[in-house]
């Protein structure tokens, strides 16, 4: 982020893979997975439906718990799964393939426990990122994730991986508008803190000792004024100034850690 911006084998019915059946691409409304964490968290989570898993024996070896008898499992090899997945992903034998998560609402989630933080994201795009960012959210107890559904990426096997299956676990909420949003976090009574390196406080000065909400910018362009002007607080991470900024993961999970040891 800019300163600007700052077991057991599981068991299913086998099945033969068929040449030439993916191009990396999920069927038309389904989410393909891929990866040991992320595809075990989404086969333990009961809200997903899910539809074939694809897989190596090892990586069968590898996963936790165990399959219904009837799962559609199809067995392959590591050429096999290459070509279901985005060039070069880390699949380590697990392509699941299912559908996307129910979309949530923000008055649900915010009646839940007031300690846990909402991260709200400003046009944060890149699917590496925003997995990161789900990733801490799920080591730091946040309560969810808050984003426009124009300006992030989608659900996808690439998010998936990098937030190490915490996909499954922390609630994301897509807005058509992130101020309106903002206006329904602070009714419910949380302190809106925005990130911004350029800020004289620092956040551990503008934390509250209520509920937080961390409000995060893309990296270069940071939050836009809309969204500032919906924060009740602007403050700075205080890194030193031989590094000009830090990536907005790193800040969302640094955030985090401080909300959380406040």
């Amino acid at each position: 982020m800019s300163k600007r911006g700052q077991g057991k084998a599981l068991r299913g019915r086998a099945g033969r893979m068929k040449n030439g059946r993916g191009s990396g691409r999920a069927s038309s409304g389904m989410v393909r997975l891929w990866g040991r964490h992320a595809v075990e968290a989404a086969l333990k989570n009961p809200n997903r439906v899910h539809r074939k898993l694809w897989a190596t024996r090892e990586g069968v070896e590898s996963l936790d718990g165990e399959l219904p008898v009837d799962f559609p499992v199809e067995w392959a090899d590591v050429a096999d799964l290459a070509r279901l997945v985005a060039r070069d992903a880390p699949h380590q034998g697990l392509v699941l393939e299912c559908e996307p998560m129910d979309d949530l609402f923000l008055a649900d989630v915010l009646e839940g426990d007031p300690a846990r933080p909402v991260v709200v994201l400003d046009q944060v795009t890149d699917p590496h990122n925003v997995g990161a960012i789900l990733r801490s959210a799920a080591a730091f107890d946040a309560c969810c994730i808050v984003t426009q559904d124009r300006h992030a990426p989608p659900e996808s096997g690439t998010l998936a991986k990098s937030a190490s299956g915490a996909l499954e676990v922390v609630p994301w909420i897509r807005v058509v508008n992130l101020a309106r949003a903002l206006e329904e976090i602070a009714e419910a009574g949380y302190w809106r803190i925005g990130l911004d390196g350029e800020a004289d406080t620092t956040l551990g000065e503008a934390l509250p000792t209520g509920p937080v909400c961390l409000v995060l910018g893309a990296e270069g362009d940071g939050m836009r004024q809309n969204i500032i002007h919906h924060c009740d607080a602007i403050a700075k991470l205080p890194i030193s100034s031989a590094m000009e900024s830090l990536n907005v993961s790193n800040a969302a999970a640094i955030a985090l850690y401080a909300a959380a040891t406040r």
